[in-house]
C-alpha cells in the first residue's frame, strides 16, 4: 500500500445474510446468497470510502453437501467479481449439533482501505448538499423474518411471486460508488440502507446542525414491497422501518452526479432529523 496510499487506513466489515436463508433452503437455490454475503459487508465497507482488498467467508452446516457448498462458493465468488476484490479464502465447519439437516448459516468479511485524508464519515455534510438515492434490486438481505410471515407459500402462489424474485441478490455498489470518487467528485456521507430502512440509517451520519429533506416518490418502489404489504396488512410506516423500499444506497454530494442516481432530497439546516415525506 505505501507505493499508492500516503497514510492509509484499513476498514473491516463483517455481517450475514440472515434468515433469507431459509427461503433459500427451501428453495434448493444456493447459488444468489453468496452473493448477498459479499454485498452486506462490502456495501458497508464502501460507505466510508473504502476500496475493498480481500474478503473471506465462513460457512457452518450440518453436513457437507458438496453441490450445496460450490453453489455457495461459486456465489460468493461471483460476489467478489462485482466487488473488484480478492476472494482471500474461508472456512467450513460441519456441525451436526448446532444445525438441523439441510440448514446452514454464512458469514462474510471484507478488509478495505482508504487514504485518511479522504474518509467519509458524514463530518462535512452541510446545507445546500444533494441526496442521490442509488436504487436496490429489490429486498437485499433485510426483513426475510416480515417477508415470511407475510408471503405463506399459499399468498405467494396466490400472487405470482417467485423464489427468484425474493432470493434476487442485493446489489453490489462498489464500482459505482468509487467511480464517482475516481472522478473527484466531493462525496460528504454514504448511507447503505439496510435494517431500520431510509430515516434510520441515514440519520447515523448525519450531523447535529443538519436535517435531510428526502422524498418518498423520488424513486419506484418495486412491486414485491407492495405484495408484502398487502399479504401482510402492514402498516407503510412499518414497511418504511423494516425495508430498503427501492433504496439501496444514500449518497450525500455537493456535486450533481450522474444519471445512474436518483436526486432524492437535499441537506438542509437543523438538529440532525431524516424528513421523509
Amino acid at each position: 500500500l505505501g507505493n499508492t496510499y500516503k497514510d492509509p487506513v484499513l476498514v473491516s466489515c463483517t455481517d450475514g445474510v440472515g434468515t433469507k436463508l431459509k427461503l433459500a433452503i427451501e428453495s434448493g437455490i444456493f447459488d444468489t446468497v453468496g452473493i448477498d454475503l459479499v454485498a452486506m459487508s462490502v456495501n458497508d465497507l464502501i460507505c466510508c470510502g473504502a476500496k475493498p482488498l480481500f474478503f473471506l467467508d465462513y460457512i457452518a452446516v450440518n453436513t457437507l453437501i458438496p453441490e450445496q457448498a460450490a453453489d455457495i462458493v461459486s456465489g460468493i465468488s461471483k460476489g467478489c467479481v462485482k466487488a473488484n476484490t480478492a476472494l482471500l479464502g474461508g472456512e467450513m465447519a460441519e456441525m451436526s449439533d448446532m444445525y438441523k439437516k439441510g440448514d446452514f448459516d454464512l458469514a462474510g468479511f471484507a478488509v478495505g482501505v482508504v487514504e485518511r485524508e479522504n474518509i467519509i464519515d458524514g463530518s462535512r455534510i452541510s446545507a445546500g448538499d444533494y441526496c442521490y438515492a442509488l436504487p436496490s434490486s429489490g429486498l437485499h438481505s433485510n426483513g426475510f423474518s416480515l417477508v415470511r410471515k407475510a408471503l405463506t407459500p399459499e399468498s405467494r402462489d396466490s400472487l405470482g411471486i417467485s423464489m427468484k424474485t425474493l432470493l434476487e441478490p442485493t446489489k453490489i455498489y462498489v464500482k459505482q460508488v468509487l467511480g464517482y470518487l475516481d472522478k473527484g467528485k466531493d462525496i460528504t456521507g454514504i448511507a447503505h440502507i439496510t435494517g431500520g430502512g431510509i430515516e434510520e440509517n441515514f440519520a447515523r451520519i448525519m450531523p447535529k446542525t443538519c436535517d435531510a429533506s428526502l422524498s418518498k416518490n423520488a424513486v419506484p418502489i418495486p412491486k414485491i414491497f407492495s405484495q408484502i404489504q398487502e399479504a401482510g396488512n402492514i402498516e407503510e410506516a412499518e414497511m418504511y422501518r423494516v425495508f430498503n423500499m427501492g433504496v439501496g444506497m444514500i449518497v450525500v454530494s455537493k456535486d450533481t452526479l450522474d444519471e445512474d442516481a436518483v436526486l432524492i432530497g437535499r441537506i438542509e439546516k437543523g438538529s440532525g432529523r431524516v424528513n421523509l415525506r
